[in-house]
């Protein structure tokens, strides 16, 4: 399958704000209209010099109309950078709210594989490395290329071959770069593949800084830390050694038009073909025609780096979404049915081997009751758990509540039935309160406080300096791993669905917690049909 083009890729996401776009293009034509009106002013005072017909009053009506010409172009240059600015944050919020709205609809398995340093790096990193292009892009770039294209139009006006003389440095210039740039896609995907390296690697060492004191391996890790940022630096700087020659020479060479313009104009000025205020006109205009040009070599990485940033983008964007439908079913009962139900991780590899995560498993839980399923890790009980909340789409079989697949069932309808609490809870870095009020976004703070004190938490919470209004980061070192348990469960507990799967629940349960876990567990149970997961040991 052809990849779509990156630039389609980004403009898919300026609908939102084509018209802002449009207007900025726009202003950018305008600003470089206004930028020629002083060359125009100048010609005209020059011709009146050279002819003896100047007065004051025309001296100073021409200046005034080139400093309104030059007023005109830095207003309309505002403008279209305000617009360009605005237009590419728009772009930039609707590729974050996609790549989020994406992960939340493809399997957890599919977002579990990418760690957590990458996607990070995509969301934040790579895509507002495309912020930057695009503000100045659109209207440096566009206004950039328009001006040279006008100013060599005037000189064509003028004479066509002082226009031809003013560009005699471009192909020698576009030798130096063709020759620099030969090989520039492969070298800048191996910088590519280098950064991504290093900055893995950096990632790597950060969150696993406990790991390497604990087990005394601060010189090895670090050694690979080290290898790796050297590595990066040596290569970063093996390149611009290898074009800092070719590119000094042609940034050098490319706006000295008065290479060709000098001795051409003098040439056809002694040859009477060329009056001596077109020939200062066009040595004028000469310095303006190509010089703008160089930005572009700027814009040429700009470019590479956003069609990096929008492959990272699309390779999130291309990942499977979970079918399901926007029309929410009404439910008879809350029964919960799993029907010989088979699942591997990889379905494509596993589903014939005996690395099959589950085969062929029926289980029925009626509204109001619970079942348990205990076992020794490894043996699919959490795997099952998770299906049950459509973490992940069985390979094979049904499962139901109250008779109904739950593939039918719209991803909110199916969040707003079953609870789902694991012994890993994450706690937002956001206020207690606002932790445990993600159960229902609506409730008020009674209803915060009696869902905490039901989860036996409002105690420790409210002995914390700063009680509910404690942000979860601050308080995230001084709270256990059952009293964090208890803030996940009043969490559920809000949420009040009818089903409620206990994923290992109790893992963190300590002497001191257990009596007030259980309790808290009874209460987010009570009338709710209830799935149970618990691990065994297993002994010879």
């Amino acid at each position: 399958m052809k990849e779509e083009n990156w630039l389609k890729t980004v403009l898919s996401f300026a609908v939102a704000c084509r018209v802002r776009v449009i207007v900025s293009v726009v202003c950018a034509c305008l600003s470089v209209a206004g930028g020629i009106v002083p060359y125009l002013a100048v010609y005209r005072i020059i011709i009146m010099f050279f002819t003896a017909t100047q007065t004051a009053g025309g001296i100073w009506l021409w200046s005034a109309v080139g400093l309104a010409g030059y007023a005109a172009k830095l207003l309309f240059y505002a403008l279209s950078t305000v617009l360009a600015h605005i237009s590419a944050y728009t772009i930039l919020e609707g590729m974050r709210l996609r790549l989020a709205e994406r992960l939340m609809k493809a399997p957890l398995g599919a977002v579990l594989n990418r760690t957590i340093g990458k996607l990070k790096s995509v969301m934040i990193d790579r895509v507002e490395t495309i912020e930057l292009p695009l503000a100045h892009i659109i209207p440096e770039g566009f206004s950039e290329l328009l001006l040279s294209a006008c100013v060599f139009g005037y000189m064509v006006s003028i004479d066509w071959r002082m226009a031809l003389a003013a560009m005699i440095t471009v192909p020698i210039a576009g030798v130096a770069y063709g020759v620099m740039m030969r090989n520039f896609n492969q070298k800048y995907d191996d910088y590519m593949e280098s950064s991504n390296h290093v900055n893995s690697v950096i990632v790597e060492y950060t969150e696993g800084i406990e790991v390497i004191k604990t087990f005394n391996q601060a010189t090895a890790s670090y050694a690979k830390y080290e290898q790796a940022v050297r590595s990066f630096k040596e290569y970063t700087l093996d390149w611009f050694h290898s074009t800092w020659k070719l590119m000094t020479f042609g940034a050098s060479v490319l706006p000295s038009t008065m290479l060709g313009t000098m001795p051409v104009g003098m040439y056809l000025y002694s040859r009477g073909s060329l009056a001596p205020a077109e020939l200062v006109m066009c040595l004028i205009l000469s310095l303006g025609v190509v010089g703008s040009l160089t930005k572009f070599t700027v814009f040429v990485n700009d470019l590479k780096s956003i069609q990096f940033a929008v492959k990272d983008v699309r390779e999130i964007l291309s990942l499977p979404v979970l079918a399901c439908s926007d029309t929410p079913i009404r439910l008879r009962d809350f029964d919960l049915t799993i029907q010989n139900v088979s699942f591997a991780y990889d379905a494509q590899t596993e589903m014939q081997s005996s690395k099959a995560a589950l085969r062929d498993i029926s289980l029925e839980i009626p509204q109001g009751t619970f079942a348990a399923i205990v076992g020794p890790s490894g043996g699919g009980k959490s795997t099952m758990a998770r299906l049950c909340a459509r973490f992940w789409d069985v390979d094979g079989g049904e499962i139901k509540i109250g008779g109904v697949n739950i593939k039918r069932l719209p991803m909110s309808q199916l969040a707003d039935t079953v609870s789902f609490v694991t012994q890993d809870n994450f706690l937002f870095n956001c206020s207690l309160k606002e932790n445990i009020r993600l159960g229902d976004p609506q409730a008020s703070d009674d209803s915060v406080y009696a869902a905490a004190r039901a989860a036996c938490c409002d105690d420790f919470i409210r002995a914390l300096l700063g009680g509910y209004e404690t942000l979860a980061g601050e308080a995230g070192g001084r709270l256990s791993g059952g009293e964090r348990q208890r803030i996940a469960i009043a969490r559920a507990i809000l949420k009040n669905t009818p089903i409620v799967i206990l994923d290992e629940a109790t893992a963190f349960t300590d002497p001191e917690n257990e009596d007030k876990i259980q309790q808290s567990i009874a209460a987010l149970t009570k009338g709710k049909t209830l799935l149970v997961i618990a691990h065994t040991a297993v002994h010879d």
